[in-house]
């Protein structure tokens, strides 16, 4: 087996989940291994085989999204890549996937293992509310919602303008907590997991688990800030058949 990543969370047991690594694939330098994303100027066929290996490994049919940065949410349709940030689904055997290479990944579902949804978080969609939708979409009361953060661009690494915290700060006062100033002067080092509870925590959601990674220093994982010609990996929620 591939040394992808189950979440440690407290889903329910027909609540699968999975991330992947660089392990597994076909594709060639510089996106050496299971590069899933088609939009980064990777060998087609390449992408192509390493979503069918994924498919295949995991048994379930993922429905992927063309990511824009926003805060749209689709019901989750393998037939059909919708430009969107997020997906969600009670359908078995359909997996909600995103996307990511440094921005935050978060998979939810609900404690009774009939709905699940998966968001694709960079600053601009986290601070403009794609949690916030992907909670709407699910339609479960917040104290039955579990949110499980999967690897981003670590609190270390993340270096962002003042604008970012600015943006941050009209959202949730709180959000000054999460930013420190860098060695460089007039920017900041966010902690996007800590940014990611208070969104959620505002809207009630307290059941968040995950975080602790960071996509720059960890080469398992495709990082845009480490390497801006690179690949994606997939971080995927489904419902057991």
């Amino acid at each position: 087996m591939n040394s992808w990543l189950t979440p440690d969370w407290p889903a329910p047991a027909n609540v699968r989940a999975c991330v992947t690594t660089r392990d597994g694939g076909v594709s060639l330098p510089p996106f050496e291994g299971l590069n899933l994303g088609d939009h980064v100027v990777d060998d087609p066929q390449a992408v192509q085989h390493n979503r069918q290996v994924l498919s295949s490994s995991l048994g379930c049919q993922p429905a992927w999204l063309s990511q824009v940065h926003g805060v749209r949410v689709v019901k989750a349709d393998p037939a059909s890549v919708e430009q969107a940030d997020a997906s969600w689904t009670d359908t078995p055997g359909i997996a909600s996937a995103v996307l990511t290479a440094d921005c935050l990944p978060a998979l939810f579902c609900d404690r009774s293992g009939t709905r699940v949804a998966a968001a694709h978080a960079g600053w601009r969609g986290l601070a403009g509310g794609v949690l916030e939708a992907t909670l709407d979409a699910l339609a479960v009361p917040p104290g039955e919602v579990l949110v499980w953060l999967g690897p981003a661009i670590g609190p270390e690494a993340f270096e962002v303008g003042p604008e970012v915290r600015e943006a941050f700060l009209a959202c949730h006062a709180e959000s000054a907590a999460a930013f420190r100033p860098s060695l460089n002067d007039g920017r900041y080092m966010a902690d996007i997991y800590q940014l990611a509870r208070i969104h959620l925590a505002a809207r009630g959601v307290e059941a968040v688990f995950g975080g602790g990674f960071c996509t720059v220093s960890d080469p398992r994982f495709y990082s845009y800030r480490r390497s801006p010609r690179t690949g994606r990996f997939a971080s995927l929620v489904w419902l057991a058949e």
